[in-house]
């Protein structure tokens, strides 16, 4: 399968309470480093022609002003917890400036919270404004968004079935604590991996931090980059120092290539 070239841009790597959270003066919510600032988790993949994100959080609209991105072809969504799909609504501005809806993937469970959570979005008799959207359902088969072919990978999240993509050198996998054989081998092979790590204890349906790790370190992947951490996990530099050089903490405006 060939691939275009990629940028992948971290737009958040916080877990749902983002970092800082709501009324905490840890010394990792009051800190002034800029890498401690964590919005909710999302990336932007881009290729010359296609330009798509993964999932859209609570902070999606700072976060594609951020980043400038003036043109959206598609949503690529992992599960259909609140921090992953609430800032749907925002589309609508691209729906604007397109004309037409924003493609939107998603498996059937993500696409019924999505039905129930924007349920003005499927009326027959719509609001003017309202997002328009077109759903494409995906599941465990790869599929093509433009010009970049996707791998979906199957992990869980205590009992939910999670998606984690693979963009050819590059995987993705947020909000899981359990990857089977299958997917193991669907990782393997990667230059980089991106994987959830919310802390340094055990969770009941994250990985920790030595969890992560220690996944990392048996699929021997060259470079692993840890998302979707609360402020639980630490300062970004103090963490940082205490991990081998091939896996390191994310952070928001993070850019790679492919």
């Amino acid at each position: 399968m060939s691939y275009p070239e990629l940028t992948i841009t971290f737009l958040g790597t916080g877990t749902s309470s983002g970092v800082p959270m709501i009324g905490c003066s840890c010394e990792v919510c009051i800190s002034t480093d800029p890498k401690d600032k964590r919005l909710r988790s999302s990336i932007l993949v881009q290729s010359s022609t296609t330009t798509l994100v993964i999932d859209t959080t609570p902070d999606f609209r700072y976060q594609m002003l951020r980043e400038e991105v003036n043109h959206l072809d598609a949503v690529v969504f992992t599960h259909p917890h609140k921090d992953h799909i609430a800032g749907m609504d925002d589309v609508r501005a691209y729906n604007f400036f397109t004309k037409k809806p924003m493609e939107v993937y998603a498996n059937l469970l993500t696409q019924e919270a999505i039905k129930k959570e924007f349920s003005y979005v499927f009326t027959e008799n719509k609001y003017p404004g309202t997002p328009r959207i077109h759903l494409n359902t995906i599941d465990t088969e790869p599929f093509l968004v433009g010009d970049i072919p996707i791998i979906p990978v199957l992990v869980r999240h205590l009992n939910m079935p999670v998606l984690g993509f693979r963009f050819g050198k590059f995987t993705y996998i947020t909000d899981a604590n359990y990857i089977d054989t299958d997917g193991m081998n669907k990782i393997r092979g990667s230059e980089a991996l991106v994987l959830n790590a919310l802390r340094k204890e055990k969770h009941i349906s994250h990985f920790s931090l030595p969890e992560a790790q220690r996944l990392a370190e048996y699929l021997n992947i060259p470079h692993t980059y840890l998302t979707h951490m609360s402020h639980q996990m630490g300062k970004h530099a103090d963490v940082n120092n205490s991990l081998p050089d091939y896996i390191q903490l994310a952070n928001d405006g993070l850019k790679l290539h492919f």
